[in-house]
């Protein structure tokens, strides 16, 4: 858009009014057809479209300069989206290809820290795909914990992350299995040369590109991840392995295997998932979410478990136990007032993925 049409747009409010329209419009995906029609379900999913606001507005207008790129955190207590997972931290930021971007700070003592490359398109519905990556066992780190990456196309020696002619996104996962005592890493990212420069004022053209990104990416994530959890309805309370292929497509972590569905319970009931064999890996866990692929309140309830906090059976397999009320076994997942919803298994860094064994039994026999 020219920059004399959007000052027009800006000056007669034909920016908000487009603005407004397509957050009235987003609010349609909500009502789909085979989405929860009770006011529990629908109130959760507006409150999740104007989470994704929060989050769009801070992406597209807040923090969009590759120039001066800043890493945040982009879904945690209060965004969430694509079943995020409650043992990550999120940062991502605004990238250039044509650009070198320098990543430093501390490793700090969290299990596991990864950077991706990737290209970002949730705003228009197209998920995301990764153009490169590393995680800090393939990274030179000195004894203090301090480390330096290099984000470019071209190689550079030392610790170097590869984008591609299209990558405008970089993305920073940290996975605790102990939240209370791993500390995380500390990390910044700057452009190579930019010192002294400073960002330019906004302009009526970054305002209307600022908010039109914004509600496309609302619209883009609630559809995409909306008919992902309709996909989920024909292994409902079943939990086999995902197209893996697809979830690499819209983000997901190249060293995770994943499981996903969806999940139904009356009030009496326990939905009971076994692993009999637990691979070898870095860590694994379970998650569960509500219809609109959010992780449950897990600042208040137990709605996870991981390898660190799991129950071990003596033969070393882990049996998990979903429900609404404590049936008075170790590793139980709370509903937290649910009764319909998705849920995910992850195994991060193993050579096997074994399948999960899942049924529904009365809590009265458990």
């Amino acid at each position: 858009m020219a920059q004399s049409d959007a000052e027009q747009k800006v000056i007669d409010g034909t920016a908000w009014e487009e603005f407004c329209d397509a957050l009235k419009e987003a609010g349609k995906i909500v009502q789909s057809p085979r989405a929860p029609q009770d006011a529990f379900n629908q109130a959760e999913g507006y409150r999740y479209l104007t989470r994704l606001l929060r989050g769009g507005l801070e992406s597209f207008l807040e923090f969009r300069d590759p120039d001066f790129p800043q890493l945040r955190c982009g879904a945690h207590e209060t965004i969430k989206l694509g079943a995020d997972n409650p043992d990550n931290r999120y940062e991502s930021c605004a990238v250039d290809p044509k650009l070198e971007y320098r990543i430093h700070g501390s490793r700090g003592s969290v299990d596991y820290l990864g950077f991706g490359a990737v290209i970002n398109r949730y705003a228009t519905g197209g998920g995301m795909k990764t153009t490169g990556y590393i995680d800090a066992r393939e990274m030179d780190i000195d004894d203090d914990g301090s480390f330096e990456l290099v984000v470019s196309q071209r190689e550079h020696p030392g610790n170097w992350l590869q984008m591609g002619p299209e990558t405008n996104s970089i993305n920073v996962r940290q996975t605790f299995q102990d939240r209370v005592n791993e500390k995380r890493a500390e990390i910044k990212i700057e452009r190579i040369g930019a010192e002294g420069d400073r960002p330019a004022p906004l302009t009526a053209q970054k305002l209307v590109r600022g908010l039109q990104g914004a509600t496309m990416f609302v619209q883009g994530s609630a559809k995409l991840f909306e008919g992902w959890a309709e996909s989920f309805l024909p292994t409902n309370n079943d939990l086999p392995p995902a197209d893996q292929a697809y979830c690499q497509s819209i983000g997901g972590d190249p060293n995770i295997f994943y499981f996903h569905s969806a999940w139904e319970l009356a009030d009496d009931e326990v939905l009971v998932i076994e692993a009999p064999e637990v691979p070898e890996c870095q860590t694994w866990n379970f998650q569960l979410d509500n219809w609109w692929m959010e992780s449950l309140d897990y600042r208040y309830h137990t709605i996870h478990i991981n390898k660190h906090t799991a129950h071990y059976e003596p033969d070393g397999g882990v049996k998990l136990y979903i429900s609404h009320t404590d049936p008075g076994v170790p590793n139980w997942v709370e509903t937290a007032g649910h009764n319909i919803g998705t849920m995910c298994w992850r195994w991060i860094g193993a050579k096997e993925h074994p399948s999960l064994n899942v049924r529904v039994v009365k809590l009265a026999d458990i």
